[in-house]
């Protein structure tokens, strides 16, 4: 492990160097590059620079005490070594957190697909209702966010969504919201005060750009139509909706938001991408079964993770046995509890994995 960080340490003496070059400065492409690779970098450093400080301030200290004769002076060389000692341990599982393998996605902006699942008109209500947790979560973060495609049905529920969600590290925080999320309430149309049970499906996809997916324009198949609204009145009079069809994978996606077909257009290429994308990467994920174990489900539409239960106000996510009896608060986008313990299962079960190695 030390090796490897004294290599870093010299890749970002040299990398500093580099940066102070007027042709480098000069060359925006090569100096944002090489920015982005300093930022990566730069807390794996941070750490290490301040683990060495604290070695030699160990040594300083042992040596102190062995030369001492002063009882004052012998206190604070044994506070030193003792506050020396125990930032050490916390910086060496914090070095091997930080050498872990970066997901070369997470930097990524993500597009969050939410379908309602089992529950009928119920289960879209929830979808619609978690859309808003996301929106919020988002607004939180200072992140954007854009309805890329849109079917409501008719009572403000959504029968399925896809928006896009822009900011630094959009997806290394949200990739943990895949799968199924199960709502149990006695929904307002049930005169009988029953708890029933939906589900909707979550799907986070980082957005991909057009090197990341290569597509053959001639697999496409689009089709025009008159947007329209709920009852089928119409939205406007010209043929600006688009209904985009992937003939290999089969992937149908209709877009209808925007007024300008070609702006439609432009959403639905987007969404096929980050569909593709995703794709790809659960193949990849399946071939590396191994590491497919030591993940926290960052994928998998089918697993059930985690329970919205209304009557008892908690919230149960599956995966690392977590409740919080803070519903209200987490539908309105307070999920960074949630996430940081996701987050610090996946290290945990990924340094268990590393050490097996």
């Amino acid at each position: 492990m030390f090796d490897k960080l004294e290599d870093l340490l010299r890749k970002y003496d040299e990398l500093m160097n580099e940066l102070s070059q007027p042709e480098v400065i000069n060359d925006t492409k090569r100096y944002t590059a090489l920015m982005k690779e300093e930022n990566d970098l730069r807390p794996i450093v941070a750490a290490y620079k301040e683990y060495k400080d604290c070695k030699t301030n160990i040594e300083d200290s042992l040596a102190m005490l062995d030369e001492e004769s002063d009882d004052e002076l012998r206190e604070l060389a044994k506070m030193e070594l003792n506050d020396s000692k125990s930032r050490v341990e916390e910086l060496e599982k914090e070095l091997k957190v930080l050498l872990l393998p970066k997901d070369p996605n997470d930097d990524k902006n993500v597009m969050v697909e939410i379908r309602a699942g089992a529950g009928g008109d119920e289960a879209a209500l929830f979808a619609a209702e978690v859309y808003r947790m996301y929106v919020h979560y988002a607004e939180s973060r200072r992140w954007k966010t854009e309805m890329m495609s849109l079917n409501e049905n008719g009572i403000g529920g959504f029968k399925e969504c896809v928006f896009m969600i822009s900011g630094q590290g959009a997806y290394s925080r949200l990739k943990y919201e895949s799968g199924v999320h199960r709502v149990q309430r006695v929904p307002e149309t049930e005169s009988g005060g029953r708890i029933h049970t939906s589900t909707i499906t979550v799907a986070i996809m980082p957005e991909a750009e057009e090197v990341d997916v290569e597509i053959d324009m001639n697999d496409i198949k689009f089709d025009v139509f008159r947007a329209s609204g709920n009852g089928g009145q119409s939205v406007n009079t010209t043929d600006s909706a688009v209904r985009l069809t992937h003939m290999p994978s089969g992937i149908v996606i209709s877009s209808q938001d925007e007024k300008s077909q070609l702006k439609n257009k432009d959403k639905a290429m987007k969404i096929l991408r980050a569909r593709l994308y995703e794709l790809e990467i659960q193949k990849k994920q399946s071939e590396e079964a191994k590491e497919r174990r030591s993940q926290v489900g960052t994928g998998d539409r089918s697993e059930k993770i985690r329970t919205y239960n209304f009557p008892q106000g908690r919230v149960t996510d599956h995966r690392i046995k977590l409740t919080l009896h803070k519903l209200e608060s987490i539908l309105n986008g307070d999920l960074d509890e949630i996430i940081d313990s996701l987050i610090a299962a996946d290290q945990a079960a990924k340094l268990a994995n590393m050490n097996q190695d």
